[in-house]
C-alpha cells in the first residue's frame, strides 16, 4: 500500500507539473482539475529519483524513475560487487524497456577511491557523502579528506 500511495502521488505530481489543468483519480488520490504555476523549469518535469534496493525497486526506477539512488550501506567489496550487478540488471531492464541508462547516485559510499572508480565504472554518476554533525574541530578535517578524495577521483 506504500508504494502505491507513492506511485499515485508521482503520477499526480506529473500531471500537475506537466499539464496546464491537471486532474488525477486514483485509488488513494484524488483531485478535480487544478491549475498550478509556475511550471518547473526542468522539462518535461523534475527528475525523479527512486531509492533503494529491495526486490522490486529496478522495476519501479524503469516505470517511474529518472534516477536510483540505490543504498551504500555495508561497505566492502560484496557490497561493491552487489551495486555493480544491479546497475548491469538496471541497464539491461531499461534498454529492454526502450529507455536510456538514468543518472545513479550513490548516497554515503565508501572513502575508498578505488571502490569509488569502479563505482563510477558501473554508472554511479554522483556520490553524496555525510559528514554527522560535531564541532568545527571535528568536521573541518573531514571535510578536507573529503575535498582530496574529490581530487584525487577527478
Amino acid at each position: 500500500r506504500r508504494w502505491k500511495l507513492m506511485r499515485e502521488r508521482v503520477e499526480a505530481m506529473k500531471a500537475i507539473w506537466t499539464q496546464d489543468a491537471a486532474s488525477y483519480e486514483g485509488e488513494l488520490v484524488n483531485f478535480d482539475k487544478i491549475w498550478s504555476w509556475p511550471k518547473p523549469i526542468q522539462k518535461p518535469h523534475p527528475p525523479i529519483f527512486v531509492g533503494g534496493d529491495g526486490p522490486r525497486t529496478l522495476n519501479r526506477v524503469v516505470r517511474y524513475g529518472d534516477g536510483w539512488i540505490p543504498s551504500m550501506a555495508g561497505v566492502g567489496d560484496a557490497r561493491i560487487d552487489h551495486i555493480c550487478e544491479r546497475l548491469a540488471e538496471l541497464n539491461r531492464m531499461l534498454a529492454d524497456a526502450g529507455r536510456e541508462p538514468v543518472a545513479i547516485t550513490g548516497f554515503t559510499p565508501p572513502r575508498d577511491p578505488n571502490a569509488i572508480d569502479r563505482l563510477r565504472e558501473a554508472g554511479v554518476t554522483r556520490c553524496v557523502f555525510g559528514v554527522k554533525a560535531a564541532p568545527a574541530e571535528d568536521v573541518l578535517p573531514r571535510l578536507d579528506r573529503l575535498a582530496q578524495l574529490a581530487e584525487e577521483l577527478r
